[in-house]
Protein backbone atom coordinates (compact mmCIF):
# COMPACT_ATOMS: atom_id res chain seq x y z
CA UNK A 1 0.00 0.00 0.00
CA UNK A 2 1.32 3.46 -0.74
CA UNK A 3 2.56 5.20 1.77
CA UNK A 4 0.24 7.99 1.28
CA UNK A 5 -2.20 5.58 2.52
CA UNK A 6 -1.75 4.91 5.81
CA UNK A 7 -3.45 1.71 7.48
CA UNK A 8 -6.19 2.36 9.69
CA UNK A 9 -5.40 0.56 13.29
CA UNK A 10 -6.99 0.70 16.64
CA UNK A 11 -5.02 2.99 19.43
CA UNK A 12 -2.95 0.15 19.97
CA UNK A 13 -1.95 -0.38 16.40
CA UNK A 14 -3.48 -3.07 15.56
CA UNK A 15 -4.99 -3.09 11.73
CA UNK A 16 -8.85 -2.48 11.47
CA UNK A 17 -11.56 -1.88 9.65
CA UNK A 18 -12.87 1.15 10.25
CA UNK A 19 -16.76 1.93 10.09
CA UNK A 20 -17.91 -1.76 10.13
CA UNK A 21 -19.37 -2.97 13.27
CA UNK A 22 -19.13 -6.67 14.25
CA UNK A 23 -22.42 -7.93 14.96
CA UNK A 24 -24.64 -11.27 14.73
CA UNK A 25 -27.29 -10.29 11.78
CA UNK A 26 -30.76 -10.44 11.51
CA UNK A 27 -32.04 -12.05 8.65
CA UNK A 28 -32.00 -9.38 5.64
CA UNK A 29 -32.21 -6.26 7.67
CA UNK A 30 -30.38 -3.56 9.27
CA UNK A 31 -30.96 -4.73 12.62
CA UNK A 32 -28.48 -7.15 14.26
CA UNK A 33 -26.78 -7.76 18.02
CA UNK A 34 -23.75 -6.11 18.35
CA UNK A 35 -21.06 -8.07 19.72
CA UNK A 36 -18.67 -7.33 23.32
CA UNK A 37 -15.44 -8.80 21.83
CA UNK A 38 -15.81 -5.50 18.89
CA UNK A 39 -12.70 -3.95 20.74
CA UNK A 40 -13.05 -1.27 17.68
CA UNK A 41 -16.42 -0.33 18.12
CA UNK A 42 -16.43 -0.07 21.82
CA UNK A 43 -12.73 2.00 22.06
CA UNK A 44 -14.14 4.43 19.61
CA UNK A 45 -17.50 5.18 21.65
CA UNK A 46 -15.26 4.52 24.66
CA UNK A 47 -12.85 7.50 23.71
CA UNK A 48 -15.63 9.47 22.16
CA UNK A 49 -16.78 10.45 25.83
CA UNK A 50 -13.43 11.01 27.14
CA UNK A 51 -12.11 13.00 24.46
CA UNK A 52 -12.96 16.50 26.10
CA UNK A 53 -10.83 17.78 28.90
CA UNK A 54 -12.58 20.32 31.21
CA UNK A 55 -12.96 23.59 29.62
CA UNK A 56 -10.96 26.87 31.11
CA UNK A 57 -13.48 27.99 33.73
CA UNK A 58 -11.87 31.93 31.69
CA UNK A 59 -10.24 32.31 28.56
CA UNK A 60 -12.33 29.12 27.04
CA UNK A 61 -12.27 30.76 23.75
CA UNK A 62 -9.04 31.47 21.76
CA UNK A 63 -6.79 31.27 18.94
CA UNK A 64 -3.01 30.69 18.81
CA UNK A 65 0.00 30.48 16.82
CA UNK A 66 3.54 29.20 17.03
CA UNK A 67 6.02 31.91 16.10
CA UNK A 68 9.49 33.18 17.31
CA UNK A 69 11.39 36.28 19.16
CA UNK A 70 14.40 37.93 18.12
CA UNK A 71 16.34 40.89 20.13
CA UNK A 72 16.72 43.72 18.76
CA UNK A 73 18.18 45.61 20.99
CA UNK A 74 20.87 45.09 23.97
CA UNK A 75 19.57 44.94 27.34
CA UNK A 76 22.55 43.05 29.09
CA UNK A 77 22.65 45.96 31.58
CA UNK A 78 19.46 44.90 33.08
CA UNK A 79 19.66 41.03 32.77
CA UNK A 80 21.45 38.25 31.69
CA UNK A 81 18.19 35.99 30.94
CA UNK A 82 19.50 33.78 28.03
CA UNK A 83 16.73 34.26 25.77
CA UNK A 84 16.72 38.18 25.91
CA UNK A 85 21.13 38.20 25.77
CA UNK A 86 22.31 39.12 22.04
CA UNK A 87 21.34 40.85 19.49
CA UNK A 88 19.90 38.70 16.94
CA UNK A 89 19.23 35.55 18.82
CA UNK A 90 15.91 34.00 18.02
CA UNK A 91 13.63 31.75 20.40
CA UNK A 92 10.87 29.59 19.35
CA UNK A 93 7.16 30.70 20.86
CA UNK A 94 3.57 29.40 21.33
CA UNK A 95 1.06 32.21 21.74
CA UNK A 96 -2.87 31.97 22.58
CA UNK A 97 -4.94 34.90 22.40
CA UNK A 98 -8.54 34.94 24.38
CA UNK A 99 -11.44 36.26 25.47
CA UNK A 100 -12.48 36.54 29.23
CA UNK A 101 -15.89 35.67 30.25
CA UNK A 102 -17.32 33.47 27.36
CA UNK A 103 -17.45 29.51 26.66
CA UNK A 104 -15.28 27.92 24.01
CA UNK A 105 -18.66 27.98 21.67
CA UNK A 106 -18.72 31.42 22.61
CA UNK A 107 -18.57 34.72 20.01
CA UNK A 108 -15.11 36.16 20.02
CA UNK A 109 -15.83 39.62 18.52
CA UNK A 110 -17.89 40.60 21.82
CA UNK A 111 -16.73 43.26 24.38
CA UNK A 112 -14.61 41.59 26.55
CA UNK A 113 -10.46 41.44 28.02
CA UNK A 114 -8.14 39.53 25.73
CA UNK A 115 -5.74 37.44 27.15
CA UNK A 116 -2.38 36.83 25.64
CA UNK A 117 -0.29 33.98 26.90
CA UNK A 118 3.07 33.39 25.00
CA UNK A 119 5.24 30.28 25.83
CA UNK A 120 9.15 31.12 25.07
CA UNK A 121 10.66 27.52 24.64
CA UNK A 122 14.18 29.31 26.19
CA UNK A 123 17.72 27.10 26.48
CA UNK A 124 16.72 27.56 30.40
CA UNK A 125 13.37 26.23 30.19
CA UNK A 126 10.03 27.49 29.27
CA UNK A 127 9.46 31.02 30.28
CA UNK A 128 5.43 32.21 30.09
CA UNK A 129 4.09 35.58 30.05
CA UNK A 130 0.27 35.55 30.45
CA UNK A 131 -0.63 39.04 29.35
CA UNK A 132 -3.97 40.91 28.74
CA UNK A 133 -4.77 43.37 26.23
CA UNK A 134 -5.79 45.95 28.53
CA UNK A 135 -2.65 47.58 31.18
CA UNK A 136 -4.56 47.49 34.26
CA UNK A 137 -6.91 44.73 36.03
CA UNK A 138 -10.05 45.06 37.60
CA UNK A 139 -8.57 44.16 41.11
CA UNK A 140 -5.97 44.01 43.47
CA UNK A 141 -6.77 41.65 46.14
CA UNK A 142 -6.20 38.25 44.82
CA UNK A 143 -9.07 36.83 46.99
CA UNK A 144 -11.11 38.58 44.99
CA UNK A 145 -10.06 37.05 41.85
CA UNK A 146 -13.13 34.16 41.29
CA UNK A 147 -15.56 36.67 42.38
CA UNK A 148 -14.68 39.09 39.59
CA UNK A 149 -14.76 36.66 36.98
CA UNK A 150 -17.83 34.99 38.35
CA UNK A 151 -19.92 38.86 37.95
CA UNK A 152 -18.61 38.59 34.30
CA UNK A 153 -19.71 35.33 33.37
CA UNK A 154 -23.76 33.70 33.50
CA UNK A 155 -26.08 34.26 36.33
CA UNK A 156 -26.50 31.30 38.73
CA UNK A 157 -29.98 31.04 38.70
CA UNK A 158 -30.85 32.17 34.96
CA UNK A 159 -27.79 30.82 33.22
CA UNK A 160 -27.22 34.20 31.23
CA UNK A 161 -24.73 37.00 31.50
CA UNK A 162 -26.41 39.60 33.94
CA UNK A 163 -25.97 43.58 33.91
CA UNK A 164 -26.92 43.79 37.55
CA UNK A 165 -24.64 40.88 38.61
CA UNK A 166 -21.58 42.97 36.77
CA UNK A 167 -22.21 46.75 38.16
CA UNK A 168 -23.47 45.32 41.72
CA UNK A 169 -19.48 43.59 41.79
CA UNK A 170 -17.77 46.63 40.22
CA UNK A 171 -19.56 49.76 42.06
CA UNK A 172 -18.57 47.91 45.36
CA UNK A 173 -15.05 46.52 44.04
CA UNK A 174 -14.41 50.02 42.77
CA UNK A 175 -10.66 49.56 42.14
CA UNK A 176 -11.56 48.41 38.86
CA UNK A 177 -12.29 51.73 36.99
CA UNK A 178 -9.71 52.12 35.44
CA UNK A 179 -10.22 49.25 33.51
CA UNK A 180 -13.94 49.20 33.36
CA UNK A 181 -12.88 52.82 31.59
CA UNK A 182 -10.54 50.93 29.03
CA UNK A 183 -12.95 47.89 28.42
CA UNK A 184 -15.97 50.51 27.47
CA UNK A 185 -13.76 52.58 25.40
CA UNK A 186 -12.92 52.40 21.66
CA UNK A 187 -10.31 48.93 22.08
CA UNK A 188 -12.98 47.41 23.99
CA UNK A 189 -13.44 45.62 20.55
CA UNK A 190 -10.40 45.14 18.46
CA UNK A 191 -11.09 44.63 15.13
CA UNK A 192 -8.57 41.61 14.44
CA UNK A 193 -6.04 39.91 17.02
CA UNK A 194 -3.15 40.78 15.30
CA UNK A 195 -3.81 44.56 16.16
CA UNK A 196 -3.94 44.43 20.00
CA UNK A 197 -1.72 45.10 22.41
CA UNK A 198 -0.31 42.63 25.47
CA UNK A 199 0.33 44.12 28.86
CA UNK A 200 2.09 42.37 31.86
CA UNK A 201 -0.54 44.29 33.67
CA UNK A 202 1.44 43.64 36.42
CA UNK A 203 5.04 44.40 37.64
CA UNK A 204 7.88 42.31 37.35
CA UNK A 205 11.63 42.14 37.77
CA UNK A 206 14.70 41.61 35.37
CA UNK A 207 17.84 40.26 37.95
CA UNK A 208 21.28 39.17 36.62
CA UNK A 209 23.50 37.10 38.64
CA UNK A 210 25.56 39.37 40.27
CA UNK A 211 21.96 40.02 42.22
CA UNK A 212 21.27 43.59 40.40
CA UNK A 213 17.67 43.74 39.79
CA UNK A 214 15.16 46.49 37.98
CA UNK A 215 11.49 46.47 38.14
CA UNK A 216 9.63 46.42 34.40
CA UNK A 217 6.02 46.69 33.28
CA UNK A 218 6.27 44.45 29.20
CA UNK A 219 4.17 45.83 26.15
CA UNK A 220 4.00 43.89 22.99
CA UNK A 221 3.02 46.70 20.54
CA UNK A 222 1.23 45.71 17.31
CA UNK A 223 3.50 46.96 14.19
CA UNK A 224 0.56 47.22 12.19
CA UNK A 225 -1.11 49.65 14.93
CA UNK A 226 -3.94 49.19 17.10
CA UNK A 227 -7.36 48.43 15.07
CA UNK A 228 -11.09 48.61 16.65
CA UNK A 229 -14.68 47.37 15.50
CA UNK A 230 -17.19 49.61 15.13
CA UNK A 231 -19.81 47.58 18.19
CA UNK A 232 -22.86 47.30 15.47
CA UNK A 233 -20.18 44.89 13.21
CA UNK A 234 -19.49 43.46 16.24
CA UNK A 235 -22.70 42.48 17.13
CA UNK A 236 -23.24 41.49 13.83
CA UNK A 237 -20.26 39.41 13.15
CA UNK A 238 -20.99 37.59 16.66
CA UNK A 239 -24.16 35.70 15.18
CA UNK A 240 -22.87 35.45 11.84
CA UNK A 241 -19.65 34.44 12.23
CA UNK A 242 -18.43 33.59 15.68
CA UNK A 243 -15.61 32.67 14.73
CA UNK A 244 -14.47 35.45 12.63
CA UNK A 245 -11.01 36.36 14.91
CA UNK A 246 -9.91 33.07 14.85
CA UNK A 247 -10.31 32.15 11.35
CA UNK A 248 -8.76 35.89 10.39
CA UNK A 249 -5.43 35.02 12.52
CA UNK A 250 -5.25 31.62 11.33
CA UNK A 251 -6.09 32.41 7.19
CA UNK A 252 -3.38 35.87 7.47
CA UNK A 253 -0.87 32.84 8.79
CA UNK A 254 -1.40 30.53 5.84
CA UNK A 255 -1.12 33.41 3.88
CA UNK A 256 1.87 33.94 4.65
CA UNK A 257 1.39 37.58 6.23
CA UNK A 258 2.81 37.14 9.61
CA UNK A 259 1.95 39.28 12.17
CA UNK A 260 4.43 41.22 14.69
CA UNK A 261 5.11 42.66 17.79
CA UNK A 262 7.34 45.21 19.22
CA UNK A 263 8.04 43.65 22.60
CA UNK A 264 9.34 46.67 25.09
CA UNK A 265 9.62 47.24 28.62
CA UNK A 266 9.17 50.06 30.97
CA UNK A 267 12.31 50.52 33.87
CA UNK A 268 12.37 51.58 37.51
CA UNK A 269 15.58 51.54 39.57
CA UNK A 270 14.88 49.50 43.11
CA UNK A 271 15.28 52.94 44.76
CA UNK A 272 13.35 55.12 42.79
CA UNK A 273 9.73 53.33 43.86
CA UNK A 274 9.16 55.16 47.25
CA UNK A 275 8.98 58.58 45.26
CA UNK A 276 6.91 56.97 42.28
CA UNK A 277 4.14 58.53 41.51
CA UNK A 278 1.62 55.18 42.02
CA UNK A 279 2.21 51.98 43.68
CA UNK A 280 4.20 50.23 41.15
CA UNK A 281 2.59 46.54 43.38
CA UNK A 282 -0.75 47.57 42.90
CA UNK A 283 -1.87 46.69 39.12
CA UNK A 284 -4.83 49.04 38.75
CA UNK A 285 -2.39 51.21 37.93
CA UNK A 286 -0.48 51.93 34.67
CA UNK A 287 3.15 53.70 34.90
CA UNK A 288 3.34 57.06 33.22
CA UNK A 289 5.38 57.06 29.73
CA UNK A 290 6.86 60.77 30.20
CA UNK A 291 8.65 59.01 33.57
CA UNK A 292 9.28 55.47 32.43
CA UNK A 293 9.80 55.73 28.33
CA UNK A 294 9.44 52.61 26.67
CA UNK A 295 12.55 50.73 25.54
CA UNK A 296 12.63 47.80 22.83
CA UNK A 297 13.78 44.88 23.45
CA UNK A 298 12.80 42.88 20.11
CA UNK A 299 10.24 41.39 17.84
CA UNK A 300 7.33 38.73 18.04
CA UNK A 301 6.67 36.99 15.05
CA UNK A 302 3.23 34.34 14.62
CA UNK A 303 4.39 32.69 11.54
CA UNK A 304 3.07 28.74 12.41
CA UNK A 305 -0.87 28.08 12.45
CA UNK A 306 -1.26 24.87 14.58
CA UNK A 307 -1.38 21.49 13.06
CA UNK A 308 -3.75 20.67 15.39
CA UNK A 309 -5.75 22.78 17.41
CA UNK A 310 -6.67 20.43 20.41
CA UNK A 311 -2.75 18.98 20.98
CA UNK A 312 -1.05 22.46 20.12
CA UNK A 313 -3.34 24.75 21.82
CA UNK A 314 -6.12 23.48 23.52
CA UNK A 315 -3.59 21.49 25.70
CA UNK A 316 -1.45 24.29 26.15
CA UNK A 317 -0.92 25.51 29.62
CA UNK A 318 0.84 28.83 30.42
CA UNK A 319 1.53 30.25 34.37
CA UNK A 320 3.27 33.24 34.94
CA UNK A 321 4.90 31.08 37.51
CA UNK A 322 7.18 29.70 34.63
CA UNK A 323 9.86 31.90 34.67
CA UNK A 324 13.90 31.46 33.21
CA UNK A 325 16.62 33.02 35.54
CA UNK A 326 16.82 36.67 34.66
CA UNK A 327 13.63 37.83 35.16
CA UNK A 328 11.18 37.51 38.50
CA UNK A 329 8.07 38.28 39.83
CA UNK A 330 7.40 41.19 42.25
CA UNK A 331 5.35 41.94 45.14
CA UNK A 332 1.65 42.35 43.61
CA UNK A 333 -0.11 39.88 45.73
CA UNK A 334 -2.49 39.31 42.59
CA UNK A 335 0.65 38.00 40.58
CA UNK A 336 1.73 36.07 43.14
CA UNK A 337 -1.35 34.23 43.88
CA UNK A 338 -1.96 33.50 40.06
CA UNK A 339 1.97 32.13 40.24
CA UNK A 340 0.11 29.14 42.06
CA UNK A 341 -3.48 29.33 40.43
CA UNK A 342 -2.78 28.54 36.85
CA UNK A 343 -0.56 25.40 37.05
CA UNK A 344 -3.19 24.28 39.69
CA UNK A 345 -5.89 24.78 37.04
CA UNK A 346 -3.52 22.89 34.68
CA UNK A 347 -2.95 19.42 37.23
CA UNK A 348 -6.76 19.61 37.48
CA UNK A 349 -7.73 20.51 33.85
CA UNK A 350 -5.16 18.31 31.53
CA UNK A 351 -2.97 16.29 34.22
CA UNK A 352 -0.57 16.52 36.67
CA UNK A 353 2.42 15.55 34.35
CA UNK A 354 1.03 18.33 31.65
CA UNK A 355 4.40 19.48 31.37
CA UNK A 356 5.13 15.82 29.41
CA UNK A 357 2.77 16.90 26.62
CA UNK A 358 4.14 18.67 23.38
CA UNK A 359 3.07 21.96 23.60
CA UNK A 360 4.33 22.25 27.45
CA UNK A 361 7.50 20.28 27.00
CA UNK A 362 10.87 22.22 27.82
CA UNK A 363 13.52 22.04 24.67
CA UNK A 364 16.03 21.80 27.17
CA UNK A 365 16.81 18.61 29.65
CA UNK A 366 14.33 18.30 32.07
CA UNK A 367 15.86 16.25 35.14
CA UNK A 368 13.00 16.51 37.81
CA UNK A 369 13.14 13.40 39.78
CA UNK A 370 10.68 14.58 42.30
CA UNK A 371 8.18 15.09 40.45
CA UNK A 372 7.18 11.99 38.74
CA UNK A 373 4.46 8.85 38.63
CA UNK A 374 1.13 10.10 38.07
CA UNK A 375 -1.44 9.47 34.87
CA UNK A 376 0.46 10.30 31.52
CA UNK A 377 3.87 10.07 32.39
CA UNK A 378 5.84 9.12 28.92
CA UNK A 379 9.04 10.94 29.90
CA UNK A 380 10.96 7.33 31.16
CA UNK A 381 10.08 8.21 34.46
CA UNK A 382 13.65 8.71 35.84
CA UNK A 383 14.12 4.65 35.64
CA UNK A 384 15.74 3.86 38.93
CA UNK A 385 16.75 6.92 39.79
CA UNK A 386 16.27 7.89 43.99
CA UNK A 387 13.04 10.05 44.01
CA UNK A 388 14.18 11.84 47.63
CA UNK A 389 16.33 14.93 47.96
CA UNK A 390 20.09 14.80 48.84
CA UNK A 391 20.50 11.13 47.93
CA UNK A 392 24.36 10.31 47.72
CA UNK A 393 23.17 6.96 45.55
CA UNK A 394 22.87 9.48 42.34
CA UNK A 395 24.10 13.28 43.41
CA UNK A 396 22.63 16.26 41.49
CA UNK A 397 24.72 19.49 40.37
CA UNK A 398 23.18 22.53 41.07
CA UNK A 399 23.03 25.24 38.23
CA UNK A 400 24.88 28.54 39.28
CA UNK A 401 22.39 30.89 37.84
CA UNK A 402 18.58 30.18 39.55
CA UNK A 403 15.61 32.24 39.20
CA UNK A 404 15.84 35.06 42.28
CA UNK A 405 11.99 35.34 43.29
CA UNK A 406 11.99 38.69 45.34
CA UNK A 407 14.70 40.30 45.81
CA UNK A 408 13.08 43.12 48.67
CA UNK A 409 14.01 42.48 52.44
CA UNK A 410 10.88 41.95 54.31
CA UNK A 411 10.26 43.05 57.90
CA UNK A 412 6.96 42.69 59.50
CA UNK A 413 3.85 41.24 61.04
CA UNK A 414 1.45 38.54 59.13
CA UNK A 415 -2.48 40.90 58.78
CA UNK A 416 -5.32 40.36 57.31
CA UNK A 417 -5.61 42.83 55.01
CA UNK A 418 -7.84 44.38 51.99
CA UNK A 419 -7.22 47.14 49.91
CA UNK A 420 -9.15 50.73 50.57
CA UNK A 421 -10.56 52.64 47.86
CA UNK A 422 -9.42 56.99 47.93
CA UNK A 423 -9.78 59.38 45.25
CA UNK A 424 -6.54 58.48 43.74
CA UNK A 425 -8.04 55.18 42.26
CA UNK A 426 -10.40 57.53 39.81
CA UNK A 427 -7.24 59.75 38.56
CA UNK A 428 -5.98 57.60 35.92
CA UNK A 429 -9.42 56.86 34.72
CA UNK A 430 -10.42 60.21 35.03
CA UNK A 431 -7.40 61.28 31.99
CA UNK A 432 -8.58 58.41 30.25
CA UNK A 433 -11.96 59.92 30.04
CA UNK A 434 -10.17 63.04 29.27
CA UNK A 435 -8.13 61.40 26.15
CA UNK A 436 -11.37 59.58 24.73
CA UNK A 437 -13.37 62.76 25.07
CA UNK A 438 -10.89 64.29 22.39
CA UNK A 439 -10.83 61.04 20.12
CA UNK A 440 -13.15 61.80 17.74
CA UNK A 441 -16.41 60.02 18.18
CA UNK A 442 -15.02 58.94 21.27
CA UNK A 443 -17.29 60.02 24.28
CA UNK A 444 -20.37 58.88 22.13
CA UNK A 445 -18.68 55.49 21.43
CA UNK A 446 -18.04 55.14 25.25
CA UNK A 447 -21.73 56.31 26.28
CA UNK A 448 -23.46 53.78 23.36
CA UNK A 449 -21.16 51.14 24.92
CA UNK A 450 -21.93 51.76 28.68
CA UNK A 451 -25.87 52.97 28.17
CA UNK A 452 -27.26 49.40 27.57
CA UNK A 453 -25.95 47.81 30.23
CA UNK A 454 -27.72 50.44 32.86
CA UNK A 455 -31.21 50.11 30.87
CA UNK A 456 -32.18 46.53 32.84
CA UNK A 457 -30.71 46.93 36.22
CA UNK A 458 -32.52 47.98 39.35
CA UNK A 459 -33.18 51.63 39.32
CA UNK A 460 -31.40 51.69 43.41
CA UNK A 461 -28.13 49.83 41.74
CA UNK A 462 -28.41 51.94 38.84
CA UNK A 463 -28.14 55.82 40.62
CA UNK A 464 -25.38 54.06 42.65
CA UNK A 465 -23.63 53.14 39.31
CA UNK A 466 -24.03 56.11 38.05
CA UNK A 467 -22.20 57.81 41.41
CA UNK A 468 -20.12 55.58 40.78
CA UNK A 469 -18.86 56.77 37.45
CA UNK A 470 -19.40 59.94 38.40
CA UNK A 471 -16.28 59.58 40.47
CA UNK A 472 -14.57 59.24 37.50
CA UNK A 473 -15.97 63.28 35.99
CA UNK A 474 -19.29 64.65 36.96
CA UNK A 475 -19.59 65.07 32.91
CA UNK A 476 -19.68 61.39 32.20
CA UNK A 477 -22.73 60.79 35.05
CA UNK A 478 -24.74 63.73 33.61
CA UNK A 479 -24.12 62.67 29.98
CA UNK A 480 -24.94 58.65 30.70
CA UNK A 481 -28.25 60.64 32.95
CA UNK A 482 -29.34 63.06 30.25
CA UNK A 483 -28.87 59.02 27.53
CA UNK A 484 -30.82 57.44 30.18
CA UNK A 485 -33.74 59.64 29.40
CA UNK A 486 -34.49 58.50 26.09
CA UNK A 487 -34.26 54.20 27.08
Amino acid sequence: MSSSNPTATLANGQPANPGHVQQVRYGQTNGGLALLSDTYTIEVLAHFARERIPERSVHAKAAGAFGEFEVLEDISDLTDADFLTGIGKKTKVLTRISTVGGEKGSSDTVRDVRGWATKFYTEEGVQDFVFNDLPVFFIRDPIKFPSMNRSHKRHPQTNVPDNSMFWDFHKNNPEGIHALMHLFGPRGIPASLRNINGFSVHTYTLNKSDGSYVYVKWHFKPDDGIKTMDPKVAVRLAGEDPDYHVKDLFKTIEKGDYPTWSVCIQVMKPEDVQSAPIDIFDCTYTWPYEKYPLRRVGRLTLNQNPSNYFQDIEQACFSPSNMVPGIGPSADPVLQARMFSYPDAHRYRVGPNYFQLPPNRPTNKVYAPYVRDGPGTVNGNYGGDPDYVFSQLRPVSKSARLQMPLQEKWNGQVTSFATSVTDKDFEQARKLWEIICKEEGGKEQLLHNILPTLVDIPASLRKEVLDYLGRVDKTLKDCLEQGLKGK
